[in-house]
């Protein structure tokens, strides 16, 4: 086994290679949301469910160490950033490199890339020098891909996927495209693992955990999901049955239910 392989395997731990990521990233494009108002508070929330691995930007993991039990975790340090601040949010730059990733003690390192953009050319090309530093390294790279809105999201979400597989991507992050057959269609297209992303907040925790039992029965690979994650309630709980589900030992519907049920018990 070389270096990328080994890390994979922290990364996608569970059965046929499945994973559950937690990016808190979000602190660069829109500030402390709610949720991340202390980061280190939420990964040690994440941490306790039982998360493969976290997403989070190089300022923040250079810290971790600083906090008890939260250096053993397995951290991905994204390299790509831009605010809602400016007109060119679409436009994501490269603010951090590979070797900085593996200085800090990460076991990866992800981009994110918008298709369908004006800034969508300088994206690519960045794209493929991480890439080609990943490969030198033996670091495993998260492509997170999203396309413009569209009257056909499966198949362009589709084409996002197998661009990132072309270019270099070990793992690809993609919107859920709405059905298991639509997901089942995208990971038909690639050979490598594909995870959901959570889009924006859904404060329905039984739609929520649904959707993710949906991509596994269309064969995602797992989750790569934070806002419907980090700003519930009860992180702990979230992380924790969604992790059940990638090992196949709970039904959705006891998830569902063991949440609501330990909620209830800490409210009453």
């Amino acid at each position: 086994m070389n270096g990328k392989e080994i890390r994979l395997a922290r990364i996608l731990p569970f059965p046929n290679r499945r994973g559950c990521i937690v990016p808190i990233d979000h602190g660069a494009t829109y500030g402390p949301i709610a949720g991340l108002e202390n980061c280190y508070d939420a990964i040690a929330e994440i941490k306790k469910g039982g998360a493969s691995a976290i997403v989070l930007h190089k300022g923040n993991l250079s810290k971790v160490g600083q906090f008890s039990g939260l250096s053993d975790a397995n951290y991905i340090m994204h390299i790509s950033a831009s605010t809602s601040l400016g007109q060119y949010q679409s436009e994501k730059v490269l603010v951090g490199t590979v070797e900085e990733a593996i200085k800090l003690g990460a076991v990866g390192v992800s981009i994110h890339v918008n298709l369908g953009v004006d800034a969508e050319p300088g994206m690519l090309r960045d794209f493929g020098i991480v890439s080609e530093k990943c490969n030198d390294w033996g670091m495993p790279l998260l492509a997170m891909m999203y396309t413009e809105p569209s009257d056909h999201p499966v198949e362009d979400t589709a084409h996002a996927a197998r661009l990132a597989q072309e270019i270099g991507a070990d793992i690809v992050k993609v919107n859920y495209p709405g059905s298991a057959e639509g997901m089942r269609q995208i990971n038909e297209s690639v050979n490598i693992p594909v995870l959901i992303a959570g889009g924006t907040r859904i404060t329905e925790l039984n739609e929520f955990l649904h959707i993710v039992d949906e991509s596994l029965y269309g064969g995602s690979s797992g989750v790569s999901i934070g806002r419907n994650i980090f700003q519930h309630e009860q992180t702990k709980l979230v992380v924790e049955v969604i992790c059940k589900l990638l090992e196949n030992k709970w039904h959705v519907n006891e998830c569902v239910n063991y949440v609501n049920q330990n909620i209830y018990q800490l409210l009453g």
